[in-house]
């Protein structure tokens, strides 16, 4: 599988992966090695990438706690003592090895860290390997607002290792295809097509591949989302809100990203047919695809009021307007749309029927 090209960096499949990491390792001349993994990445995944990795260089683990609840400032803090402590300098390279809170939170680390170190990610969830792990944004949440506190700012390269996905609980992996059906709604009618048909046991390389060049080529068109790269928030806007909302309601409440940004879709599609030109019958094909892969939610009157006032925090706000990314059919966003206030609980009533 070939590599995908960026302007700065590479995405490496499988094997591949392995052999551009240990080449670029050997020319770099890197003064120390820094793999950050959560609990279950270095439980899971940690042994088979260090018996690929061909290096004389320094390894040093670092470890943080697992979970959306830890990709904080804290956690940061935490970690720059560390790096500092096992004597990082500018020349070290910081490999992220995790899913989408490790490489987001890693890679903001290594941004920051001395005014910012190399760094690479390797993402082990579905999730990061279509969406979180590529296109260099990196960050925190602020207390239960999502990816508040970041940089832009791109890897020395990206390493999809599909083997990883094994090691995921099915809700984990289920979380990842709300990216990839997000991409397919975007950009692609044939691709949305191609995901519906997948069947359970299917292999994933193809799709997960399309994904990451669908992501590409819009983050090479606007790398710091001043225009079209917005689309990637399709069902982010309302998604995040909820996502967020849920956060502080516990463990047992709490929502995967995925969970939440499929019901974002949703709700957004359905102000997209009411706003943009949606039709009714591409409408109910994006709700049904999407409830039949993720579980119902059910909101009380308190929770929608509570995610609706959270959406005055969006990072696509802009002089006090909400700004939504809406669909004029499958396959084609149009960005910086406003939706009237009254359409949102509307959005909920469909969701719910």
């Amino acid at each position: 599988m070939d590599a995908i090209i960026t302007d700065t960096y590479s995405v490496y499949f499988n094997k591949e992966g392995y052999k551009a990491l240990n080449q670029h390792l050997k020319k770099e001349r890197y003064s120390k090695l820094f793999l950050l993994t959560d609990e279950n990445t270095h439980r899971d995944c940690l042994p088979l990438f260090l018996s690929s990795l061909e290096t004389d260089l320094e390894v040093e683990i670092i470890e943080m706690e697992a979970g959306e609840t830890h990709k904080t400032i804290d956690t940061c803090v935490q970690i720059w003592y560390a790096l500092s402590e096992l004597g990082a300098d500018r020349r070290s390279l910081m490999i992220n090895l995790g899913g989408g809170v490790v490489t987001d939170l890693g890679g903001f680390v290594a941004c920051t860290f001395k005014r910012g170190i190399p760094f690479i990610n390797v993402p082990t969830s579905l999730l990061a390997m279509v969406d979180a792990s590529i296109g260099g944004k990196t960050g925190v949440d602020l207390g239960n607002l999502k990816n508040q506190i970041g940089v832009i700012r791109q890897p020395e390269m990206v390493l999809v290792m599909v083997d990883f996905l094994k090691t995921l609980e099915k809700r984990q992996l289920n979380s990842g295809f709300a990216e990839m059906f997000k991409h397919g709604l975007i950009s692609s009618g044939k691709y949305w097509s191609d995901l519906k048909d997948l069947k359970a046991n299917d292999p994933l390389e193809s799709h997960i591949y399309r994904s990451v060049q669908i992501k590409n080529k819009i983050v090479l068109e606007d790398p710091t989302e001043k225009d079209m790269r917005k689309i990637l928030n399709f069902g982010h806007t309302l998604g995040h809100a909820i996502e967020s909302h849920f956060l502080d309601k516990g463990e047992n409440k709490a929502l995967l990203h995925g969970e939440a940004i499929a019901v974002g879709m949703i709700l957004e599609g359905y102000l997209s047919h009411r706003l943009s030109s949606l039709g009714l019958h591409q409408l109910e094909d994006i709700k049904n695809t999407l409830l039949e892969r993720f579980r119902k939610v059910d909101f009380t009157e308190e929770d929608k009021h509570a995610i609706l006032a959270l959406l005055k925090f969006d990072k696509k706000n802009s002089h006090g307007s909400i700004n939504f990314v809406l669909l004029k059919r499958i396959g084609d966003a149009v960005i910086d749309q406003q939706v009237p206030e009254d359409l949102f609980m509307e959005a909920f009533t469909y969701y719910e029927e």
